[in-house]
């Protein structure tokens, strides 16, 4: 029987052997997974207004310290935010094109979409309103943009797909006008920049309440036209669909959904700005 004795504790130590190997390689892929999908790390890409506004950056230290996920913000127009959700490349969306949204989510990019919050989009202009839109318009943003095409008045538009852009276009189709010449200027540029450029060149565009209250200082302009129904400006948020992308981190995505749209989260969007400007700068109205 001894000579028995070895080769059974051989075989015992080799099971055991491969069982921390087993052990160690599963570890070494669900580390490998973690770090593929960005574990404990959520890509947000968002609209340039939510960053030039401030309302990101005063809502990330909330949601880090209540989730204890890291956020990764990537902010440019909605158009483009819509276009890295379709590749894959961030895990969850805020912005603020709810037709296109619908889209993305009935085209199986995104797995539902909520409301978060709205605002509103003005015209602003000059502080003289050299061509007298605010009383000629009275409130109407067809109006007051028919007016801008007749007198060939500079409009600077974001020319980029925001959603500021998308709303724009859709003024000018419903004018039944096609905006072209001199006078009409293609930025391709964010919220904050284009406020500046009409600043500099004294001319019209249409922005966002919250970001030009933020930068209003810092321009001779005024808000011209507001108030118009179809200026209401509402913000949704998506989930990426993992199923289309593996390295999409859904988990920790869905906790930052979970927490914008609750109680607090919603409180603390609608206290953003109220000290500062007098005003809530977005207006919370998560549904689900």
């Amino acid at each position: 029987m001894k000579k028995y004795k070895y080769p059974i504790i051989i075989i015992v130590f080799l099971i055991l052997l491969a069982y921390a190997l087993m052990k160690t390689v599963n570890s070494q892929i669900s580390t490998a997974e973690e770090v593929a999908n960005g574990a404990n790390t959520v890509m947000l890409a968002t609209t340039t207004s939510t960053e030039n506004s401030g309302l990101i950056d005063f809502l990330i230290p909330y949601i880090q310290e209540d989730t204890g996920v890291d956020v990764k913000v990537i902010s440019v127009g909605t158009g483009q935010a819509l276009k890295l959700g379709e590749t894959g490349e961030v895990d969850i969306l805020l912005v603020h094109s709810k037709a296109a949204e619908e889209v993305f989510v009935s085209d199986g990019h995104g797995i539902d979409r909520f409301d978060v919050m709205y605002n509103d989009f003005v015209l602003i202009g000059p502080k003289s309103d050299f061509i007298d839109i605010r009383n000629q318009a009275k409130g109407d943003i067809l109006k007051a943009l028919h007016l801008i095409y007749e007198t060939q008045t500079t409009f600077l538009s974001r020319g980029d797909d925001s959603g500021t852009h998308k709303a724009e276009l859709t003024f000018w189709r419903d004018l039944n006008l096609v905006p072209k010449g001199n006078w009409y200027l293609s930025t391709g540029q964010g919220m904050g920049q284009i406020i500046l450029m009409t600043d500099e060149l004294q001319g019209y565009a249409l922005v966002d309440r919250g970001t030009f209250l933020t930068l209003r200082d810092k321009t001779d302009l005024e808000i011209i036209i507001e108030g118009d129904s179809r200026l209401y400006n509402q913000y949704g948020i998506i989930a990426v669909n993992p199923e289309k992308h593996n390295k999409i981190n859904n988990f920790d995505g869905q906790q930052i959904i979970d927490w914008i749209l609750s109680e607090k989260g919603q409180q603390l969007i609608g206290e953003f700005g109220i000290d500062e400007y007098g005003e809530s700068i977005f207006i919370p109205n998560a549904k689900r």
